[in-house]
């Protein structure tokens, strides 16, 4: 004897796949986006006359990823705007603080630009291999680099808050978080890094990915403290790069 299908259980998942449409498809426009980001820096950039290296062309790419962090505020605002219901903290809760901390952090990186750089001895790359671009990195490097940390931890934030929605483990999220994040530096290959260089890099924002969505999500002003934390990255790479050599 035939079963006829239960019509309200059918209902139901469509009406669950319907809501998850929008998060699915979030995750892929991050996905493009960043790989269409990156394509433009190695590939579009070149076709403009602007070398793709944060130390010859800071200004012009410091433009070009401010086009990007615009992008994503556009076309991400309805996700930001839920950070409070996902986080359970308002954005901004105490202006003080927040004040606060951008402005330590602010001295600190302009202290770290203009006076711990300058002082470090420079870099000396072992014969016969061509340097990455990141111990070379003169003063003007963090103008561009800083505009590409926040740019990335929007996409990275949208791509927390889509899979929070969602109502997804926190151990979850940090997974899919690390292994687009991770994953997103494979693309330094295009740039012509060496492979042991793209795997080091690979594997650091890959634990970086996997603490940022605990700190968007459960830390007040934790959108502050990754981005301090992935920019304070790039510095520490510097110092160790310089005086281990």
């Amino acid at each position: 004897m035939l079963h006829k299908p239960d019509i309200s259980r059918v209902s139901d998942r469509r009406n669950e796949m319907m809501l998850l449409k929008p998060q699915f498809r979030t995750i892929i426009y991050i996905a493009m986006i960043w790989a269409i980001s990156d394509l433009g820096y190695y590939f579009l950039l070149p076709q403009l006359g602007v070398t793709p290296e944060y130390n010859e062309s800071s200004l012009a790419i410091a433009l070009y990823y401010s086009y990007w962090v615009g992008f994503c505020i556009v076309l991400f605002w309805p996700l930001y705007a839920t950070w409070q219901l996902q986080s359970r903290w308002q954005p901004f809760e105490n202006r003080l603080v927040s004040v606060s901390i951008w402005t330590v952090f602010f001295l600190g990186a302009v202290a770290f630009v203009g006076y711990v750089m300058p002082a470090l001895p420079p870099f000396v790359a072992p014969e016969g291999k061509v340097p990455p671009e990141l111990p070379l990195a003169d003063m003007w490097y963090f103008l561009p680099k800083s505009v590409d940390i926040l740019f990335q931890q929007l996409l990275v934030a949208s791509l927390v808050l889509s899979l929070a929605a969602l109502e997804t483990s926190l151990v979850r999220i940090s997974i899919a978080c690390a292994a687009l994040f991770g994953a997103s530096h494979l693309l330094l290959l295009f740039g012509g890094a060496p492979v042991g260089y793209v795997l080091r890099f690979t594997i650091a924002a890959s634990v970086f990915g996997f603490i940022f969505p605990y700190l968007m999500l459960r830390v007040r002003n934790g959108l502050a403290y990754s981005y301090i934390a992935h920019w304070s990255f790039y510095a520490g790479v510097i110092v160790l790069s310089r005086a281990a050599f």
